[in-house]
């Protein structure tokens, strides 16, 4: 299982970045895992109602797939931590490719067992995948450019959402302004990228063999136990950095149901509703950028960048969410609109959702940048990106079935809006008293283990 002794060589500043062993690459190639998988998943579910008229089957198994990722969400950074990236990456992402064969299926039967099954199956996989992009997109980087790799990863996952917005605006161009499902072809060319993505999970290297410019491995751990692993997530339900997180985490997928079902789709045609998307994934890639850029580089103190990181999303939510309630009042139902309609009728809207975009991303990447200023080991983010995500995906179930019982568009504003403005003091309070200008000490503290351990081959 290795030397518990093993050095390794100091590279210095030569050491070259975009080798494949490198923090670079890894990057790149789980954010082009997640360009292909749920970045195409985002496209079909930014259409409002996977794309098709009624969204009750959508609904359902949105409902069905938050279920188990809350639960699977959680259980994911063990997972992770026990099978390592190839197996967990490569069954999460098998599983996206079932779902939108669901609604290939759908489209032709109408029945829903099929999908809300698959939705339930892709939530198991989702919190295998995201458990495993959390850890990896956490501890690869170095510790004082999180928020940069944390950027890089998210423009490339949120260009799936750009192309998988193309191709029902494509593929649906000419068929009118009524009302209308997509067509078989939207469905199978997501597909073939779900399947691109499955393939291409392989290539992730483990965070053991994964080496930093200085040197620096991105954990000491070789592998773990189901009982270790167990202990280590029943102790984050009462972990106080945990439970000030469960806010954010929350309310950061609950709002997708209003955006996509009451802004995207009731507003726009089916064409429109694609092109949209373009504008909404490719606001995400500027969002993630521009916090990125604040969170690494905007004071020399990593507390400070924090602070006011976080206070920068907050204003600049209020703003955005006051544009939704405008919208919200005076917007005429019943009118469909199309992205050729000139002046403001069309404009407003567009502009909101666009801002959307750019709020998801701003918002993701702050507590993600957040999760990963608390340490700097994959085994230990793994377990936080999981349950970050097992809460946020408990909120997302919740959301989508309030949808399908008809609460009024107004109410789930509100309420979205309330829970995000409930999380920005919380993440204050945590970037104040847990995170510091570097995990170096407390970590090397941490790899002080039994002999036991070592002995056992369980780090390394």
């Amino acid at each position: 299982m290795g030397d518990s002794n093993t050095q390794i060589p100091e590279y210095g500043k030569s050491f070259n970045l975009f080798r494949y062993n490198s923090p670079t690459i890894q990057i790149v190639l789980i954010g082009l895992v997640c360009f292909c998988c749920p970045g195409m998943f985002n496209a079909l579910s930014g259409m409002g109602g996977g794309g098709q008229v009624n969204s009750t089957a959508s609904n359902n198994a949105l409902t069905a797939l938050y279920t188990t990722f809350a639960v699977f969400g959680i259980l994911g950074g063990g997972i992770y931590n026990i099978l390592g990236p190839h197996l967990t990456l490569f069954a999460g992402c098998s599983t996206y490719v079932l779902y939108a064969g669901s609604f290939l299926y759908y489209n032709h039967y109408q029945h829903q067992f099929f999908a809300i099954t698959a939705g339930a199956i892709l939530g198991i996989g989702a919190g295998l995948l995201w458990a495993a992009q959390g850890a990896i997109m956490t501890s690869y980087p170095p510790e004082n450019r999180k928020g940069t790799y944390i950027s890089l990863f998210w423009s490339i996952f949120n260009m799936g959402g750009v192309i998988g917005g193309l191709i029902p605006f494509i593929l649906n161009y000419n068929r009118g302004d009524a009302p209308a499902t997509v067509n078989d072809g939207t469905y199978i060319g997501f597909m073939a990228f779900m399947s691109a993505g499955a393939v291409l999970s392989l290539t992730i290297l483990p965070a053991s063999k994964v080496v930093r410019d200085d040197g620096t491995r991105c954990t000491h751990m070789v592998y773990s136990n189901v009982t270790t692993e167990s202990y280590e997530i029943l102790k984050l339900f009462y972990n106080w950095k945990m439970l000030l997180i469960v806010p954010a985490a929350w309310s950061s997928n609950f709002f997708y149901t209003y955006q996509f079902n009451h802004v995207n789709k009731p507003q726009f045609n089916l064409r429109t509703r694609g092109f949209n998307n373009v504008f909404y994934w490719g606001a995400q890639m500027l969002g993630s950028v521009a916090i990125g850029y604040v969170m690494d580089f905007s004071f020399k103190s990593r507390r400070k960048r924090g602070v006011v990181g976080i206070c920068v999303v907050a204003l600049l939510a209020s703003g955005i969410w006051g544009g939704a309630l405008a919208n919200q009042i005076k917007r005429d139902l019943g009118v469909i609109m199309d992205f050729k309609d000139s002046g403001s009728r069309y404009a407003g809207p567009f502009v909101l959702y666009f801002s959307f975009g750019l709020l998801d991303s701003m918002f993701q990447s702050m507590v993600y940048w957040v999760i990963g200023a608390l340490a700097n080991d994959s085994e230990i983010l793994s377990r936080y990106a999981g349950f970050y995500k097992g809460v946020q995906s408990a909120g997302a179930a919740v959301a989508w079935q309030i949808d399908n019982h008809k609460v009024s568009g107004m109410a789930q504003l509100i309420v979205n809006w309330v829970l995000t403005s409930v999380s920005y003091p919380l993440l204050l309070v945590l970037v104040v008293l847990a995170v510091k200008e570097d995990n170096k000490g407390e970590e090397e503290q941490a790899k002080q283990v039994a002999p036991s351990s070592v002995e056992n081959g369980s780090v390394r």
